[in-house]
């Protein structure tokens, strides 16, 4: 049970929606907020949605799936902290999931499986995010969209295109999560360089499907001094972690567990921002500037808006710049492939 607590103290920097007082929020500052996960009943939805009751800076979960998420609910339901739980399932209770939702969290759709790519992905889970999202649009379009659906270098694109048609766009508020990549990258790093990894601080930028996951090991806090092979095979490895857990599970799952993990990390991030905390700093895949491509990950400041500040790549070494340049027509073609979806 300790254990448990400390995971939750982890997500959000305490254990209660008390002890938010006593940091110095009034009870009118610390806000009522509705978290809706779309896929609740999945492999990652499970699992997020246990992450997310332990967060209090949540008072209302709603998990929604096509079956068995009164069962989910249910079960959830029974920790005892603050957040109310409520289960709903199929096309009839989506609007009733949706509404007031401050942030929504979409892990729907089918893992990945040994021998699969994410062209094999794309097709099944393409349709499921646009139905999503424009249910979406309807029903809480000023939501903050948490995209965890694999793709996600094409599923983000599509939800733009999405909200685009029906008139609700708005860029600072469609996330795609690569928490995932930064988690392995801080845990690989931190294994390899022998240092706590709870002060491990590492960008990885790009995508959020092989080559074009760049983990910025030069910008690694603390520095270590890692020989080239080192880093190239870290930067491998981090590339190729889904992959990892798909073989180690020979053919019974994907990486369910750690991504609902870094998912439920990432909407602890939201939900700060949205809260007014300052410099809340996390890597996403969002509407960017940063390079040529539409869609980019990289370091983002959020708030009460959502994107408050999308900051730039920083210094980058020859390694690193060499892998940018090699994402970037992949990274093009995916975005490409979910725009064109969207549009048919």
């Amino acid at each position: 049970m300790n254990s448990v607590l400390k995971s939750a103290k982890a997500l959000t920097g305490t254990a209660s929606r008390s002890s938010l007082l006593r940091r110095g929020y009034s009870s009118d500052s610390v806000p009522d907020r509705k978290v809706t996960i779309l896929g609740a009943a999945g492999g990652i939805g499970q699992p997020l949605s246990l992450l997310m009751k332990l967060n209090p800076l949540l008072s209302n979960l709603a998990l929604y799936d096509i079956a068995n998420t009164p069962g989910v609910a249910a079960d959830v339901s029974h920790i005892n902290t603050g957040s109310e739980v409520s289960g709903y399932v199929g096309d009839e209770q989506l609007g009733k999931a949706l509404e007031g939702s401050d942030i929504v969290i979409i892990p729907a759709g089918v893992p990945r499986k040994p021998g699969m790519t994410r062209d094999d992905l794309f097709n099944i889970n393409a349709g499921i995010v646009k139905g999503l999202c424009q249910a979406i649009a309807k029903y809480c379009p000023h939501a903050l969209v948490n995209m965890i659906s694999n793709p996600v270098n094409s599923t983000v694109p599509i939800a733009a295109e999405v909200f685009k048609k029906a008139g609700t766009y708005d860029e600072k508020r469609l996330f795609g999560v690569t928490s995932l990549d930064v988690v392995r990258a801080r845990t690989f790093y931190a294994g390899k360089a022998n240092v706590p990894v709870a002060g491990v601080n590492i960008p990885v930028v790009g995508g959020h499907a092989g080559v074009t996951i760049l983990p910025l090991f030069s910008q690694a806090n603390p520095k270590a001094n890692l020989s080239d092979e080192e880093i190239v095979a870290l930067t491998k490895r981090t590339q190729d972690g889904g992959t990892e857990v798909v073989e180690a599970k020979a053919g019974k799952g994907s990486a369910t567990l750690s991504m609902a993990y870094a998912g439920a990390l990432f909407a602890d991030a939201c939900l700060k921002g949205l809260n007014g905390v300052p410099d809340v700093v996390e890597c996403t895949f969002v509407q960017s500037n940063v390079t040529e491509l539409p869609f980019f990950a990289s370091k983002v400041r959020l708030g009460k808006n959502g994107v408050e500040e999308i900051l730039g790549l920083g210094p980058l070494s020859d390694f690193e710049k060499q892998g940018l340049e090699n994402m970037k027509s992949e990274l093009k073609s995916s975005i490409e492939k979910g725009i064109t979806f969207a549009n048919k």
